[in-house]
């Protein structure tokens, strides 16, 4: 889809840009596959604020998506290409011949009236899924399987794509979006394409309200802080860290720390790491 601009009518305008949706559907969500979605503004089942700057935001439900593709050997006719406010990529609703309806990610090139199927017997066209055993070599593949019947967890968000790049025994090699190349059980299900609304990375936000309609709230930096409420703050003028390295408020590593706890056994299955120099 493409971009839209707008005329500087305002600051904000002249910065603005949003996405083409004249190629949605003009309809409203299937009822019978929303479910409410409570906003947590951040905070745990304590109460307390875990995921800080969250809070405020639209009102949104849920839209039940069909991330295992478990509907094997039917077809189903694409209704609708909807928008969907809980993820970048826009969502495409099924209705299976038995008249049963599910949401999927939308690939790109995936239109009204198009026909799309799971199975081992599948063609290799967007939108049609297969464990990767019988997807080709070379096929780019997204909505990817970490586990056998586990449902899609890698490569869903808008514009995002795997290739599979060897098959040997019972094992997938898989050149995923960071460039890992990772080996997947064969049996693994993966979507045929590339996951639809490719744009989505060059929209410009333009302003900040728009932010707080998506939930987000100001940050604040902790050098502009004082010294009783951030490690960064206080000093004259423009200071420094004054240690020898950036930090939360609380005095861990802001840039990051080992955290895995599972990694010996998922690190057999990497082959390179996206981080390889």
């Amino acid at each position: 889809m493409a971009i839209k601009s707008f005329r500087p009518t305002t600051p904000a305008r002249r910065q603005m840009t949003v996405t083409d949706y004249s190629g949605l559907s003009k309809c409203g969500p299937e009822k019978s596959l929303l479910e409410p979605m409570k906003k947590k503004s951040g905070r745990n089942s304590y109460g307390r604020i875990t995921v800080r700057h969250r809070g405020g935001g639209n009102r949104t439900k849920y839209r039940v998506i069909d991330f295992k593709r478990d509907k094997i050997g039917m077809n189903a006719t694409v209704q609708t290409i909807e928008y969907d406010p809980n993820r970048s990529a826009h969502i495409a609703l099924l209705q299976y011949e038995d008249g049963e309806k599910r949401y999927i990610l939308a690939p790109n090139g995936l239109n009204v009236g198009d026909t799309v199927r799971s199975g081992a017997d599948a063609d290799i066209k967007p939108g049609n899924a297969l464990p990767m055993a019988n997807i080709p070599v070379g096929t780019f593949i997204h909505n990817v399987e970490l586990y056998p019947n586990k449902g899609a967890q890698l490569v869903r968000a808008a514009g995002n794509m795997a290739q599979l790049m060897a098959k040997e025994g019972e094992y997938a090699l898989v050149r995923l979006p960071s460039g890992e190349l990772r080996n997947f059980s064969a049996s693994c299900m993966a979507t045929i394409g590339q996951v639809g609304n490719i744009d989505h990375e060059n929209v410009s936000i333009g302003k900040a309200g728009r932010k707080r309609h998506m939930g987000w709230r100001p940050t604040v930096r902790g050098s502009v802080m004082n010294p009783c409420d951030h490690p960064h703050g206080g000093g004259e003028g423009k200071s420094p860290i004054g240690r020898p390295g950036p930090v939360t408020p609380w005095g861990k590593p802001a840039l990051g720390y080992k955290t895995r706890k599972n990694h010996q056994r998922s690190d057999k299955f990497i082959v390179k790491r996206r981080n390889a120099k």
